[in-house]
């Protein structure tokens, strides 16, 4: 687990600016890390069956349109209501009044940041499929992106139960994998909340308000 100032370093980065991230996610599909995830999959024999019920799961989720845009902002956008979930809402002003979208506001801020991640994604994926001249709906069916896809959604369920069971409802889950690295500090914090307290959590929102100050110039 990544220290309280890491955490938080990373939060404020993407609160300035969320074209920070892009690249995480541009790396998030990528070829060679897919190639690892299959033949990771390959030796794991132990889990072999388990994986063939979770890509029925991933069938079924393309035909209902999984990798659509508005579906995959959906998903991200859950995991910063999540998150929001435990700030205060005097503590969420604090933190949004010091960024760059302090006239807009903390709820229109979470929805640019989300649709800039997820208008990556879907331009990622595009070219993702483009170069393994597969079709978009097959997307999650190749070799080592699905491999990923399952053990991500797998490790989000041990790592944050709570964020994986609201992801889950929508089979979002299974989306986890595109965008994790690219929001990875926001659930870091949740698990710091849940393995450590409130007290703790709220030590890394402390450390995002003073970052964000500071970067405006405020003392």
């Amino acid at each position: 687990m990544s220290n309280y100032e890491e955490i938080a370093t990373r939060i404020a980065d993407i609160i300035i600016s969320p074209d920070s991230v892009l690249g995480f996610v541009h790396g998030a599909l990528s070829v060679p890390v897919d190639l690892g995830y299959m033949a990771y999959g390959v030796f794991d024999t132990d889990s072999h069956y388990a994986h063939e019920t979770q890509t029925i799961r991933i069938i079924h989720a393309i035909k209902n349109r999984i990798l659509n845009y508005d579906r995959i902002l959906d998903a991200i956008k859950t995991v910063f209501e999540k998150f929001d979930k435990y700030v205060s809402e005097s503590k969420q002003n604090k933190i949004y009044s010091r960024s760059l979208f302090s006239i807009i506001g903390r709820t229109a801020t979470n929805s640019v940041i989300s649709a800039k991640i997820a208008t990556a994604i879907a331009q990622r994926a595009g070219l993702a499929v483009t170069v393994r001249g597969g079709l978009v709906g097959n997307l999650l069916l190749i070799g080592g992106m699905k491999e990923r896809c399952i053990r991500t959604s797998e490790a989000l369920s041990i790592d944050e139960p709570e964020i994986y069971g609201e992801l889950r409802k929508k089979d979002y889950d299974l989306l986890y994998f595109m965008f994790e690295p690219a929001l990875k500090p926001f659930v870091d914090a949740l698990i710091v909340r849940r393995q450590q307290g409130m007290l703790a959590f709220d030590n890394i929102l402390e450390r995002v308000e003073s970052k964000l100050s500071g970067s405006h110039g405020v003392n």
